[in-house]
């Protein structure tokens, strides 16, 4: 089962459509593929991307009550972005199989303080990780 890229308009997340049909593609050749979205918008909801299509909201209970008692072999969550890659660690908690990238390294390099820290560990140069201060006054015009 793949996770598409969720509430994307139109224009944006064309990179998420392309991985997510492609994964879709390599699967048909090898088993029965599956892709779950929210938007019929998508070119990853053309009928003939996948064996089976369902337009679900991508959140965790949708996803656990409506999609996965379908019996997937796994899920895929890293090629739809955002959406399903914030779904991959309390899918596996909840003891889905996510195939692919294992949840705790999509959230080690989602994670700026934790990715920070292990480049800091591996002695990895980078950019200042930590985020930038609020602003003490806030702005009231473009003026200097």
């Amino acid at each position: 089962m793949i996770l598409g890229s969720g509430p994307n308009r139109i224009g944006q997340g064309i990179e998420f459509d392309y991985c997510c049909c492609h994964a879709s593609f390599a699967l048909q050749d090898r088993i029965e593929s599956i892709m779950v979205n929210c938007n019929p918008e998508r070119s990853l909801t053309d009928y003939d991307t996948s064996d089976r299509l369902y337009f679900e909201p991508l959140t965790l209970e949708e996803v656990l009550t409506s999609s996965i008692p379908r019996k997937p072999d796994g899920v895929i969550v890293q090629f739809g972005g955002q959406t399903p890659l914030t779904l991959a660690l309390p899918l596996k908690a909840a003891g889905v199989p996510i195939i692919g990238t294992d949840p705790e390294n999509i959230d080690l390099a989602e994670d700026r303080k934790r990715f920070g820290k292990l480049l800091d560990d591996l002695k990895i140069p980078s950019p200042e990780t930590a985020p930038r201060p609020a602003p003490k006054k806030p702005a009231t015009s473009l003026e200097p």
